[in-house]
């Protein structure tokens, strides 16, 4: 008998099956955002490494682990459908064990975010409430094709951005750093529309109202496209707005870019959404550092 036969006669998940479940893959969009925050706070980290290096395992493997996990409990029955081998349908990971590991990882976010001040504790709660309020009846917002991924956008971008600046100030951030978090967060709203093309046939059998469910899958993704750059122009217009012209014309070679990529995307958005979320959204992200060391210097804290 091998070890994995072993494990799955005696009831317990697989470890390789545990460490799928909250898909590393997924972790780097809130730690990135984390480490944009911790940028533009225009605080030095020099004697804060603890509180970076904590933050970003906090928003990466532990609350983004957690929603991973609490979206694959409550979406079993759909993975049944949509993608039988993973952890909880193919039965790797049995029983009531995925449920499990979502509620201990939840208790373990919320005790990392109390060392992380009242702000990082407030923010891990707000994001431990977004990932199960997204994913478990009877709220569930993954039904709706607006709420849900404006929610995600909002949990992997603006809140850890908006986490790392207040962390590391240990005040409210400058306005500027809110503004430019949350227009980020918007433009996720279209990458997370994106990632829902995959689960489409899922999503209808078993009414997850996602926009390529609603509208079709090219219609949503020309939906998605100008949510993802329509926030990225605003930014633009601040950069250029706060005198930092050479910031704003780094990211808009980065919009030009995407836009070429949105080309590609539309031509076949079914089959070519995966590849673009690897290369249109790199540029993406890679805009959300350079803007958060544009707006250091005004992320003074309130």
């Amino acid at each position: 008998m091998t070890v994995t036969e072993s494990v799955q006669s005696r009831g317990l998940p697989e470890p390789a099956a545990m460490l799928r479940l909250i898909k590393p893959v997924t972790w780097f969009p809130p730690m990135w955002a984390y480490l944009c925050g911790v940028v533009s706070s225009g605080v030095s980290p020099q004697d804060k490494w603890g509180v970076v290096v904590l933050g970003v395992i906090l928003a990466g493997p532990i609350v983004c682990g957690m929603s991973q996990a609490a979206n694959d409990w409550c979406d079993r029955h759909v993975d049944t459908i949509n993608e039988p081998d993973r952890p909880i349908p193919s039965g790797r990971i049995p029983g009531r064990w995925g449920l499990w590991i979502a509620l201990a990882m939840s208790a373990l976010a919320l005790g990392v975010g109390w060392m992380l001040g009242t702000w990082g504790f407030v923010a891990t709660v707000l994001g431990v409430l977004a990932a199960w309020a997204y994913s478990a009846e009877p709220i569930r917002l993954k039904r709706s094709g607006l709420w849900g991924p404006g929610l995600v956008g909002l949990s992997y971008e603006t809140l850890p951005w908006f986490t790392g600046a207040a962390v590391l100030a240990t005040a409210m951030p400058a306005w500027p750093v809110v503004i430019i978090a949350v227009l980020y967060g918007i433009g996720a709203h279209g990458i997370m529309t994106l990632n829902d093309f995959k689960a489409l046939k899922g999503d209808r059998e078993t009414g997850v109202n996602s926009l390529p469910v609603v509208l079709g899958p090219e219609r949503a993704a020309r939906l998605a496209c100008w949510v993802m750059a329509l926030p990225q122009v605003v930014v633009i217009a601040l950069l250029l707005y706060w005198g930092r012209d050479s910031h704003a014309a780094a990211i808009f070679a980065l919009l030009i870019g995407q836009g070429l990529a949105m080309r590609i995307l539309l031509r076949d958005p079914k089959a070519r959404a995966p590849w673009y979320n690897g290369a249109g959204v790199t540029l993406y992200v890679s805009g959300m550092m350079i803007a958060a060391f544009a707006i250091r210097s005004l992320g003074a804290p309130l």
